[in-house]
């Protein structure tokens, strides 16, 4: 997992300050044609490039909008993906619509034109990584992970299709996603492998009278070696 941190200070949920006790996650997609980190974290950092706009996030309304979620995944300058994290966890982002911003952790996925299939790979890799990261920091599991649309459907969100139309042109769903979340936990659940424990053999000496070799046998005992034993060949 490929993670960063730059706080979106200037925006104007960050400012309210407001903080929740992380309940699940939220996995959005931004619906824009547009995979570069960039656009939506900024001032440049020297691995985001410059937003020649201006119109990252990090300001009070961003396009006009009381808009705020605690990380992007996306392209840096160079192509690369990684996390931004943009707000405190435990803050209370302006992502759902609706009653998931006092209980969800929100992150966007930056879309392209949807149909890069190494792209998709790359940013659902990373974001099975993250879910699977602040499900360790929170005690939450798979189950608590859901999609944009899956809030609407439960009421706590409002009415959009991501990441469900991204996800199911690339063969994938919510529910593939939280099995690959699951599948993740589980292996940091593992116990380690036991050392397999190795035994040597010495052999002190080859007899052809049984008396002498009797009698070598009681030497070892005494001297310690309690195990020794006659193997006749």
């Amino acid at each position: 997992m490929n993670i960063k941190k730059l706080i979106l200070t200037e925006n104007e949920c960050y400012k309210v300050g407001q903080k929740i006790k992380p309940k699940g996650i939220m996995v959005h997609s931004t619906g824009v044609n547009n995979p570069y980190l960039r656009r939506y974290v900024g001032p440049d950092d020297g691995l985001l490039g410059k937003n020649q706009y201006n119109n990252h996030w990090n300001q009070e309304k961003p396009d006009g909008r009381q808009v705020c979620v605690h990380a992007f995944i996306g392209k840096l300058a160079d192509g690369t993906i990684a996390i931004y994290q943009t707000l405190p966890w435990n803050y209370r982002g302006w992502h759902a619509g609706g009653e998931a911003n006092n209980t969800h952790i929100g992150f966007e996925i930056c879309e392209d034109g949807l149909t890069d299939a190494a792209y998709f790979s790359s940013v659902y890799k990373e974001a099975v990584e993250l879910c699977v990261y602040l499900c360790k920091i929170y005690n939450l599991t798979e189950k608590d992970v859901i999609g944009h649309y899956e809030g609407y459907q439960k009421g706590i969100a409002s009415n959009h299709s991501d990441p469900k139309n991204w996800f199911s042109k690339h063969r994938k769903s919510m529910d593939t996603f939280r099995a690959d979340v699951k599948n993740l936990l589980s292996e940091g659940e593992k116990p380690a492998e036991q050392e397999t424990k190795k035994y040597y053999r010495v052999q002190i000496g080859s007899y052809s009278v049984k008396a002498n070799a009797e009698a070598q046998l009681a030497k070892a005992k005494k001297a310690g070696f309690t195990d020794a034993f006659i193997k006749y060949d």
